[in-house]
């Protein structure tokens, strides 16, 4: 029986279809960014059932929400002692936001189409192939498979390394290392630095077995996973290397010793950090918090005792961060490599920067000098809006500011302390530095508007 829809429900449906089109997300970043704030508000009420909670009561909204972002956006910063305030539940929970941010959201849902369904939409592939920098729309499948079997390998081999060794070195019950094992597997990996002890890895600080495995995790998931695939076909061949990888490795290395370097040399008769050790155990520990501190978040030395100059050149380290394209935070090194050769080629009297034998595209020269004034923007306008609402140090509060937007999870101890609203502002950094100023910029954007003319040129005096 045929029956008539009244004109006015019939305007409403329209009108309501109109609408939602209008809003929908055109954009590729509009929807990593949409997907990225899903995941949050999932996570979010998930910890704030009561079953997250260790003890009785739930959570408070702040102190879920601050949660689910920071192991969505892989961070790590804390405002409650995670092994002792969540439940088991709520520790499961964490580790899936994880695994899921680290994966990215929009890569992990889309990998979920190509495992069940076997097919990928035009939107899929786009959003997919834009949060993993894929060359194509095409190898989008090949390349979601490829970082999963990355992950799964690692993520795998880590957890036997570290079970064996919480078994064997400190007499844990099988469940228990394996669980710890799992966990800090993924949290390494995925350069998240959530720990399931209240001093995070500060009792493991002089064991090499539970340091050294954790740093190498950290390390390749640093790497970024462009450069662990062209390192997996072409090990053998480095001259045929991207410029990407090159930067990468080259930048990793130097960043690598030379922080093992001066976070040692200064902290050596540190008592409060590394002063009370043993030589060998603080060049372990050295290394260690040099390999973390450019975006992990884990710490095996007590970084509120640290001296001031130490904060600082942690402060550049976790700023600069690691490769693209991976579980790593910061602007990343081949944006800093590539303001390096431009300064370089200035200096030098040069027309076009050339690295490793191939010319730097200008389009790459504006987006380095993009991301890095708006991420300075960010951090100075932030760092003086929570020097104004509280009472802690600009060198503390610096720390802390660059750490969240960062993605890195290291903090002086003030986080927990902070107000409600520097809690939120923290919790705004590290969804924004997880995404990228240029990816959520774009994806505020509501429509591209091309230049259909251009002005003649002029040049002002500089300096």
């Amino acid at each position: 029986m045929h029956v008539e829809v009244p004109a006015v429900p019939r305007a409403l449906a329209a009108g309501f279809t109109r609408f939602t089109h209008a809003f929908a997300p055109r954009h590729p970043a509009q929807v990593i960014v949409l997907g990225f704030a899903a995941a949050v508000a999932a996570g979010t009420g998930l910890l704030l059932l009561p079953v997250a909670k260790a003890g009785g009561g739930g959570a408070s909204l702040l102190e879920a929400l601050f949660t689910a972002t920071s192991a969505v956006c892989v961070t790590g910063l804390i405002t409650v002692d995670t092994p002792v305030f969540w439940s088991g539940f709520g520790q499961v929970v964490i580790l899936v936001l994880i695994q899921i941010g680290g994966f990215g959201v929009m890569s992990f849902g889309t990998l979920l189409g190509v495992l069940t369904a076997r097919r990928l939409g035009l939107k899929s592939r786009i959003s997919a192939a834009a949060e993993t920098k894929s060359s194509g729309f095409g190898d989008v499948r090949r390349v979601l498979v490829g970082v999963l079997r990355i992950s799964a390998a690692v993520e795998a081999s880590l957890a036997l390394i570290l079970t064996i060794r919480f078994m064997a070195g400190y007499g844990y019950p099988l469940g228990e290392a394996v669980w710890h094992g799992v966990f800090h597997s993924i949290s390494s990996f995925n350069n998240a630095g959530f720990a399931l002890y209240s001093d995070n890895l500060m009792g493991f600080v002089g064991d090499p077995w539970i340091c050294l495995p954790i740093a190498a995790a950290v390390i390749i998931g640093g790497l970024g996973f462009p450069v662990l695939f062209e390192l997996g076909r072409q090990y053998r061949r480095p001259i045929h290397w991207s410029m990407n990888t090159k930067l990468v490795l080259v930048g990793s290395g130097a960043l690598l010793a030379g922080g093992t370097v001066f976070l040692t040399a200064v902290e050596w008769t540190n008592k409060a950090t590394l002063g009370g050790l043993h030589p060998a155990e603080r060049l372990l520990a050295g290394f260690f918090q040099s390999v973390i501190t450019r975006t992990a978040g884990f710490n095996s030395i007590d970084i509120a005792q640290m001296h001031p100059v130490s904060w600082l050149g942690m402060d550049i380290l976790m700023f600069i961060g690691g490769g693209p394209a991976g579980t790593a935070g910061g602007l990343k090194i081949t944006t800093f490599a590539v303001l390096f050769f431009i300064l370089s080629t200035e200096l030098q009297g040069g027309t076009a920067v050339n690295v490793f034998g191939k010319r730097l595209s200008r389009a790459v020269h504006r987006q380095a000098i993009t991301v890095v004034l708006l991420a300075i923007a960010l951090v100075i306008g932030s760092t003086m809006f929570l020097m104004l609402i509280t009472d802690f140090g600009q060198e503390r509060i610096l720390f802390e500011v660059i750490s969240a937007f960062a993605t890195v999870g290291l903090s002086t101890g003030i986080t927990a302390g902070m107000p409600p609203a520097g809690q939120l502002v923290l919790i705004m950094l590290m969804f924004v530095g997880r995404l990228g100023p240029v990816t959520l910029g774009a994806a505020l954007a509501l429509r591209e508007r091309p230049l259909l003319y251009e002005y003649p040129k002029e040049r002002p005096l500089i300096g």
